[in-house]
């Protein structure tokens, strides 16, 4: 459905994208994930004719969009501001991508009763979008975009807005209604949980590269660097040398799963694979800090030496700050990542 070949993006001396391909393939949807200034948004205005590329190509549907206006590209798109217009009532927002395309008034009046049943607001036509919830105007700026039935949808921080809670909620309900509809839908966000909840597959970016792509199971079971596991919420990350399945780190030597990468590399070890031990049973460690999670306590140990260790326990048998404890390492949780250069891990 979607192909980036080589597709940059130059503003004066930076590189908002730099050399990036990608594909969306048909009923799939895809987000994009990243910090600010990683080059998501821009891909996205690319993607919509509304940001020229300085060089490479999109094609939709096997189409180069060169020279194509925003308009005549066949897409869908929703924002974070959601962009409703507040002289019209909530059927005028819907039916406006409608009216545009030539559609007479009782296809107008069927499709938007169809969205508005759809998104959980069938009695909602006749409302000022004003007296809208920040979740209801988000539900009729979805129906909008998806009304003239774009052949891909695409969402710039579409929850940005919203409480948890209700974004949480409003995430299921999207990927359900995308399996439903079969959308093809491209999301930006920032938001890791939000695009694990939403995506079939995930692209994180960096300094306008696409730093990985998977599923994201893939993705949060192995980060390929440093920076994506940083950027998942990692922590322990340190530079290690790997022989076998033994790697040497600055908190001692630790196992690694078989068939592991050799040489020196760098580790992550999730707090799920920091066991706590009595304290004469590994290496030693202060509880410097614990914080309640409802599921889980995650504590912070500060070991003998090496960086900071970031552990997790059931709330039952979690010790209290200033307790003294020891540390066991479990193999299925440490991962060895790729080379990672502009990512060196703190304190080695």
């Amino acid at each position: 459905m979607l192909r980036l070949d080589g597709v940059s993006v130059r503003f004066k001396q930076r590189a908002a994208l730099d050399g990036v391909d990608l594909e969306v393939a048909e009923h799939e949807t895809v987000c994009l994930l990243g910090p600010s200034g990683s080059g998501k948004s821009t891909l996205l205005r690319v993607v919509a004719g509304l940001q020229r590329p300085d060089s490479g190509r999109v094609l939709l549907a096997g189409a180069d969009q060169a020279g194509v206006p925003t308009h005549r590209r066949g897409l869908g798109l929703m924002f974070q501001d959601h962009q409703l217009f507040p002289q019209r009532d909530v059927a005028g927002n819907v039916a406006f991508g409608l009216r545009m395309r030539g559609a007479s008034r009782g296809e107008q009046e069927r499709r938007v009763g169809e969205l508005l049943e759809l998104v959980g607001l069938p009695d909602a036509g006749k409302r000022a979008v004003a007296a809208l919830s920040g979740g209801e105007q988000q539900r009729v700026a979805l129906a909008r975009a998806l009304a003239p039935s774009p052949r891909l949808l695409m969402l710039d921080e579409p929850l940005g807005q919203l409480d948890r809670t209700l974004r949480e909620r409003l995430v299921l309900e999207l990927r359900a209604l995308f399996g439903q509809l079969g959308t093809t839908v491209l999301a930006v966000t920032h938001d890791q949980g939000e695009a694990f909840a939403l995506a079939d597959r995930v692209v994180v970016m960096r300094d306008g590269r696409v730093a990985q792509s998977g599923t994201p199971l893939e993705v949060w079971r192995r980060p390929a660097c440093a920076f994506v596991a940083r950027f998942l919420g990692f922590e322990n990350v340190v530079e290690a040398s790997v022989t076998g399945e033994v790697a040497d780190t600055p908190w001692g030597k630790i196992p690694v799963p078989p068939g592991s990468p050799q040489g020196q590399t760098q580790v992550l070890v999730r707090p799920a694979g920091v066991r706590i031990v009595g304290e004469r049973e590994g290496p030693a460690c202060e509880v410097v800090a614990r914080t309640f999670r409802g599921s889980h306590v995650v504590l912070r140990l500060r070991p003998g030496s090496g960086p900071v260790l970031e552990a997790q326990c059931e709330p039952g048998s979690a010790p209290e700050v200033g307790a003294r404890v020891g540390v066991a390492f479990a193999a299925p949780e440490v991962v060895v990542l790729d080379s990672d250069p502009d990512s060196a891990a703190p304190g080695t």
